[in-house]
């Protein structure tokens, strides 16, 4: 789950990391009110979504009084904000971010992040701050430095600190903020679940002193039943309305820009369908893994949630029956196509337990429906069939 910036300052804060006062607003009305909390003279003005690449889209904004502020808000309430991240259709900025403006004498960038691949927490530092990491350690990867830390109560040692901070040569006083800065993301992934923390940039002000000036988290979706008031924080606003609904159903969908709708069981077998897809000459609509127990209410809603995308021109369902058996998934298909009256070609592939009567069934439905005898023919057939 992701959370908008000033929810991860919010955050920050609580755990004794330095950030810039700011305060949020979901109207300009609201701005001369709070406007007060801040004592600086000039604002930076931020627009809030859950995509990078605000700066080079117009969405950050530094002010120089109050007047251009309420200016500059109106402009940027209400807009659609394309960056790399959005893709071309944006986000509309329903929420605004003012905070005191920082004079930067340098910026640095940090981040720490759950790596799976070891099971330890991965910090990752830089002296290239505001800029997109991926370039960095493409271009120059000298700059970038990784040290991965064992999970314990006690946190990193002293020695795993330096480390990490060595590359910043910060001094005396800067070292000990930064420790502490570095010791606070721990307890946030430990504590909170969270499984990315990003600060870029890290910034050293001409008063020298450390400053978390922008933040992005990301927290694991199968721990937020034990963090509720993480979950309080989602805006339902900044997610794709169909994966609102999978999640619903308990199912994993996520949108994609093709025109073949796919249903799975399995996340593998489900990666597998979409690259043979592609390899047809086609693109996958979208990523849908069923589980493993679905039933007619499930495939019902996972059919409505691919023909809710109109680009769909056709669906593939392609399932291995382990837990899950093919005949009463086959059957859940033929009930969910004759009540929602599927008017696209749908192509099903059965493997597994009960395979044989799940394509019997399937032929004996009366519906239009082309049976595959493997994923190379199913996908074959699909994309025949849309053409």
């Amino acid at each position: 789950m992701n959370i908008h910036e000033h929810q991860a300052k919010d955050i920050l804060k609580e755990f004794g990391a330095p950030v810039s006062n700011g305060i949020v607003v979901s109207s300009i009305g609201e701005i001369k009110e709070k406007i007060t909390k801040l004592k600086s003279k000039q604002f930076v003005l931020k627009a809030q979504i859950h995509a990078g690449g605000r700066g080079k889209a117009g969405g950050v904004k530094l002010i120089k009084n109050i007047q251009e502020l309420e200016t500059e808000a109106k402009k940027m309430m209400g807009k659609i904000l394309v960056t790399h991240q959005t893709g071309p259709e944006g986000k509309e900025v329903k929420r605004l971010y003012i905070e005191e403006a920082s004079d930067i004498l340098n910026e640095f960038y940090l981040s720490c992040l759950i790596d799976r691949e070891s099971s330890k927490i991965a910090f990752i530092s830089s002296t290239e701050g505001g800029m997109d990491i991926e370039k960095v350690a493409s271009e120059t990867p000298d700059k970038i430095i990784t040290n991965k830390i064992d999970l314990k109560d006690n946190g990193p040692s002293n020695e795993e600190v330096e480390k990490i901070i060595n590359i910043f040569k910060f001094n005396s006083d800067q070292k000990e903020i930064a420790k502490k800065l570095i010791k606070s993301l721990y307890r946030i992934i430990t504590e909170k679940d969270a499984s990315l923390i990003e600060i870029n940039p890290l910034i050293i002000t001409k008063e020298n002193e450390i400053v978390c000036l922008d933040a992005k988290m990301n927290f694991d979706d199968n721990a937020i039943f034990r963090r509720p008031e993480i979950l309080k924080l989602r805006d339902l606003n900044e997610e794709e309305p169909a994966e609102i609904e999978a999640s619903k159903h308990e199912l994993a969908y996520i949108k994609l820009n093709g025109s073949i709708g796919c249903m799975v069981n399995g996340a593998g077998l489900a990666m597998a369908t979409m690259d043979i897809i592609k390899l047809y000459g086609e693109e996958p609509a979208n990523f849908l893994d069923v589980g493993g127990g679905a039933t007619k209410e499930k495939v019902t809603a996972a059919f409505k949630l691919i023909l809710s995308d109109k680009n769909v021109k056709g669906i593939l369902i392609n399932i291995f029956g382990g837990i899950m058996r093919c005949d009463v998934l086959a059957q859940g298909v033929v009930d969910a196509a004759k009540e929602i009256n599927l008017s696209v070609p749908l192509v099903v592939r059965l493997a597994g337990t009960n395979f044989k009567e799940g394509k019997e069934i399937l032929d004996k439905s009366n519906l239009k429906i082309l049976s595959a005898s493997d994923l190379n023919d199913a996908a074959k057939k699909i994309v025949e069939a849309i053409k």
